[in-house]
């Protein structure tokens, strides 16, 4: 999935769209999505200039949007007047730092779901290293 048809489900625009491409989906339970780390994102001007190391915080937002493809993926749950916040963040852990020229790779699975609320299972990594993992709850939300 491409970045233009990315941005016709997730509201996120630059620079809070986390996602550059989808590599696969399995509607309704899995997602596994791309996001190349630039050093010319602008949240490296602060963290930390001579340093630059991606805040994990980013990291888990880049997990939910991976998340919210998911639920996106199943046109029965979802309408265009819904928008998917969080609900609560459990288990997040933070192994290796991302930079700058990494690829990061972000894999969601569908773990519970009850009415217009999902549990995922998240899971970042950079080469094959885990790099974060967290349990994400999500939420939707008439606008």
């Amino acid at each position: 999935m491409s970045l233009e048809e990315i941005k016709e489900i997730l509201p996120h625009r630059y620079p809070f769209l986390l996602v550059d491409r989808i590599l696969e989906v399995q509607k309704g339970k899995y997602c596994k999505a791309l996001k190349n780390i630039s050093g010319n994102e602008e949240i490296f001007q602060g963290h930390f200039p001579s340093h630059a190391v991606l805040p994990g915080v980013m990291i888990i937002e880049a997990l939910a949007q991976t998340a919210g493809i998911v639920i996106h993926s199943d046109e029965n749950e979802t309408s265009s007047r819904e928008i998917v916040f969080f609900a609560g963040i459990d288990k997040a852990k933070f192994r290796i730092p991302v930079v700058p020229g990494d690829q990061l790779i972000l894999e969601t699975t569908l773990i519970n779901q009850r009415r217009n609320f999902w549990v995922f299972e998240g899971n970042a990594s950079v080469d094959d290293k885990l790099a974060a993992q967290a349990e994400i709850k999500l939420m939707l939300h008439s606008v």
